[in-house]
């Protein structure tokens, strides 16, 4: 075994295991995930009638718990990265690379004239990487696919004791949320009213919470908006002592609980930045402003995607909380009681194909991360696979993001010779 990584041998020939972090699986009381056996050759082409892709509930194994997690992986050959990526041809993790093939023609017909950065791993493996007027190792702001990152960092506060729980309300946690009178918020008509004291901390990860939109009541609203979730940053920095609304500039912010939480558990060096969209001169923002972006190289984007793909784990060290990150990718419950069907595809600070309402011919259990330009991590967690693009911008990625569904079936078009390359 090469020093630095944790790495688990093929060691069963007989039957395809892999790990799986739906919810409806079998859970551990120590582990996030459940050992499911699966017939070896028995996956389907991944299509939307396909009854093994759409809900199958195989019986779970014994659950997986932490001191006996990498004696169950021996029989995946699953490796996580320390320092750097270990290179595999698409045959040593069973892809096959003549669909690859396929899938690259379909990116550069789909983007012909836009750069874009790939990369694709599988086992823990980087398998291909492509690459077109984009260094690799060049750091690239990610936009709102940190939004996933903040939903893990909600997770950790509240199993850390720094939170009781995400349905506490924001306001117990950054008061100054409720002062910003009419005329000195985002925009026009933009204001803290009485009804935003009842918005909670999952509200505000889930895109529901209503904040500075009069008229829309906590939890019955899908509106997605940057003010939440820098509302919810506050709240996170606030328990850490990271926050001061006097002095926003010069505060700690949350960037460096990112990098300590998360980005040097799993071998990442993320960069961070904060700031504040343009408002008004006299704009509160330091109330709803001043959020975090983070800029990763293509391979340490791929390193978000592979975390997740393994319920949160990186190794043996369980990074962020399995029940949270299970509910975190499954369409929020807000939604599913309030919106349209064909805006069932967002959870906790994920984009969902729960419902099949991004990709429809591709596995239910499919979930990303997603910001504007183009910035995904996309987790097929059933086959050991995540898909970073860092970025590949598709046409149709304008607002209403709500209901945005163009850049989604495009970019199927691409992911599913990916996902049917697995042999």
């Amino acid at each position: 075994m090469a020093r630095g990584r944790s790495v688990v041998r093929n060691c069963d020939a007989s039957a395809l295991i892999f790990i799986s972090m739906d919810p409806g699986y079998g859970r551990g009381e120590n582990g996030p995930v459940s050992i499911v056996r699966v017939a070896p050759r028995c996956r389907q082409r991944p299509t939307k009638q396909s009854t093994f892709w759409r809900r199958r509930k195989p019986q779970p194994a014994d659950a997986v718990d932490g001191s006996t997690l990498a004696s169950y992986l021996c029989c995946m050959n699953i490796t996580f990265p320390a320092h750097a990526w270990e290179m595999a041809a698409p045959e040593q993790v069973g892809m096959n690379p003549a669909k690859l093939v396929v899938a690259r023609q379909r990116l550069d017909t789909l983007v012909p004239d836009k750069p874009y950065r790939v990369a694709i791993v599988r086992d823990g493996y980087l398998v291909v990487e492509w690459l077109r007027d984009l260094a690799a190792d060049d750091p690239i702001h990610i936009a709102s696919a940190m939004k996933s990152v903040l939903s893990n960092m909600l997770g950790i506060a509240v199993a850390e004791g720094r939170i009781g729980g995400a349905d506490e309300g924001a306001v117990e946690h950054f008061p100054e949320m409720m002062d910003v009178p009419p005329g000195r918020g985002p925009k026009e008509a933009r204001y803290a009213f009485d009804t935003n004291q009842g918005a909670t901390l999952r509200h505000l990860i889930c895109n529901v919470s209503g904040y500075l939109k009069p008229g829309e009541e906590p939890g019955k609203v899908f509106n997605y908006q940057t003010t939440g979730m820098c509302l919810l940053t506050h709240c996170i920095e606030r328990t850490y002592g990271r926050y001061d609304v006097e002095d926003p500039e010069g505060s700690a912010k949350i960037g460096g609980l990112f990098k300590e939480k998360i980005a040097d558990r799993i071998g990442a060096t993320w960069s961070y930045s904060a700031g504040s969209q343009p408002t008004a001169p006299d704009a509160r923002v330091e109330v709803f402003g001043w959020g975090t972006s983070i800029a990763t190289t293509l391979r340490d984007h791929a390193r978000m995607g592979w975390l997740w793909c393994n319920g949160g784990r990186w190794g043996t060290e369980q990074v962020v909380p399995k029940d949270w990150l299970q509910q975190s990718v499954c369409a929020n419950r807000f939604i599913r009681e309030h919106c349209d069907e064909l805006m069932w595809r967002y959870g906790h600070g994920f984009w969902a194909n729960e419902f099949s309402q991004l990709w429809p011919d591709l596995p239910t259990e499919v979930f990303t991360s997603w910001g504007a330009g183009g910035n995904y991590a996309i987790c097929f967690p059933s086959q050991r696979l995540t898909i970073a693009m860092n970025p590949v911008n598709f046409d149709g990625q304008t607002q209403p993001y709500e209901t945005m569904t163009d850049a989604w079936r495009l970019q199927q078009q691409v992911l599913a010779p990916i996902l049917d390359s697995i042999e």
